[in-house]
Order: structure tokens, then sequence, then C-alpha cells
């Protein structure tokens, strides 16, 4: 609970302003990856194809290909993580206004003084 006796306070305003972030790291994050590619592309082979150069890319090759897929995984996922945050605001404003239009149809009688029975 939160200290004005609210179980959820969700600031609707707050999340709108911060999902783009997710969407504009995603964006960042892409584009270093594509970076680091075309450097890795460009740069070839550079330890040579002799034994040492061999064991070397046996175990740098498998672990270079780990680190481009992580990299992809981890930009789609703040690209989605800014869609559910917009996704969730627009969801607990629909969701109010559902609330608000169910308790606005109940009819409550009032005695003389205003107060509800």
């Amino acid at each position: 609970m939160g200290d004005n006796g609210e179980i959820l306070d969700i600031k609707i305003a707050d999340i709108k302003r911060t999902a783009p972030h997710f969407s504009h790291e995603s964006v960042a994050l892409a584009q270093a990856l594509t970076k680091l590619k075309t450097g890795l592309s460009a740069a070839g082979a550079p330890w040579g194809d002799d034994e040492q150069g061999t064991k070397f890319h046996e175990t740098y090759g498998p672990l270079v290909t780990r680190i481009e897929k992580s990299a992809e995984i981890l930009a789609a996922g703040l690209a989605s993580i800014h869609t559910a945050m917009v996704d969730m605001a627009d969801g607990h404003i629909d969701n109010e206004e559902l609330i608000r239009s169910m308790f606005s149809r109940i009819d409550v009688p009032h005695d003389t003084e205003g107060h509800g029975k």
C-alpha cells in the first residue's frame, strides 16, 4: 500500500513519458550492434590461419555469434517493453473508464438528509 492508502498508484503520464526511452535505447542498441558486426566483418580474420589463430577462432567465433544474438534479443526486448508500457497505460485508462461507467449507472436512493441508504 502507498502512503495515501492506495493499493495501486499508477501514474499514466509517467508511464507514457517513460515508454519511449525503451524504444530509443532499442534503436541505439541495434545501431551499435550493426556497427560492431560491420567492424568485425571488415577486420576479417586478423588472428591468422596458423595453429594459434585457428585455436583462437574456435573459441572466439562462437562467442561473437552468441554476443550478437544476445544483443539482438535485448534490442527486441527493449522495444517490446515500450509497446507493453503503452498498452498497459491505455488498458489502465480503459479500465478506469469501464469502472466509472459501471458505477455511474448505479442509482443510490437518498434520504431527506442527502445520505445514501
